[in-house]
């Protein structure tokens, strides 16, 4: 038997749309697996009550069959599904690096990022490494097709969290099919902003780095008070304000000391438009760990 857990993540962090991610410090998934003839699951938790345990229609079943790994799997959420926070890729993420210990299949951690991705493709339609990444490796990843570039960081963050639901298809559906020249140039020389930041643990630069005039507005439209509460948190001293993933999490850059007048502000933001909230003081964190 193997026990891990497996972080939320947040993908795309404004200006790195299905490239970016970071792994958070909390909350987390708590995924247990069991050598058995064939594979079975039994979610808890978060809202597992809207998770299939059907192995065909969950994320680990996928996982399972691409690593010929099958199990008892059993899934304690800590992270709700529909959030934003990467929670199909938390479960998958989790359940690839078990049943990698528990077969002792070999892979690296960065093999099995894209073995979680296809894992992911069960819940979004697609694979995406943008959270599987940080979920299994930990830290601020970019992932391309050429693979995972890790960066360990360490910026506080504010993840607000709704009591709103923003499918992930519904939020590629926004999703507009191209941009300008203009736009492009200002969405990489933010995006290398971001990365700089990261490398020198720097909230005022990813803060900056993270806005985003493409990807983000069309978004923002999927959440009702988005504006407000983004207005909020820079007002409370946050340095940097977008999605967090297909949202409707929205997550902020500060530094430590703001943490916690920037989730008050968010929070406060999201109930004026009627919305309950709840908020993670957290920061980039480790990825997936075995017990």
């Amino acid at each position: 038997m193997v026990t891990v857990r497996a972080p939320a993540t947040s993908a795309n962090l404004g200006s790195g749309f299905d490239v970016f991610g970071v792994a958070l410090s909390h909350p987390a998934d708590i995924i247990t697996v069991e050598k058995a003839p064939e594979t079975t699951i039994d979610v808890t938790g978060a809202g597992s009550e809207y998770i299939p345990e059907d192995p065909d229609k969950n994320t680990v079943g996928a996982v399972a069959e691409e690593l010929d790994a099958p199990a008892h799997i059993q899934i304690d959420k800590g992270v709700r599904p529909a959030s934003g926070l990467g929670s199909s890729a938390a479960s998958a993420a989790g359940a690839a690096v078990a049943l990698n210990e528990l077969y002792d299949r070999g892979h690296s951690r960065e093999e099995l990022v894209p073995i979680a991705a296809e894992g992911e493709a069960v819940v979004s339609g697609e694979a995406h490494d943008d959270n599987v990444a940080p979920a299994i490796m930990g830290g601020f990843t970019i992932a391309t097709d050429s693979g995972v570039t890790k960066v360990d960081a360490e910026i506080p963050l504010v993840a607000c969290l709704p009591e709103i639901v923003v499918s992930t298809r519904d939020a590629r559906r926004v999703v507009p099919e191209g941009t300008s020249v203009t736009h492009m140039v200002e969405t990489v020389g933010n995006a290398a902003t971001l990365t700089t930041g990261m490398h020198r643990d720097d909230p005022e630069l990813v803060g900056e780095g993270m806005y985003d005039s493409v990807v983000t507005p069309a978004r923002a439209k999927l959440i009702d008070g988005y504006d407000e509460v983004r207005e909020a948190a820079f007002e409370a001293g946050a340095t940097g304000v977008t999605i967090s993933g297909a949202g409707p999490t929205v997550i902020a850059a500060c530094t430590a000391p703001a943490q916690r007048d920037v989730g008050l502000a968010m929070i406060d933001a999201f109930e004026s438009h009627g919305a309950n909230a709840r908020v993670y003081q957290t920061k980039i964190g480790h990825g997936a760990r075995i017990f």
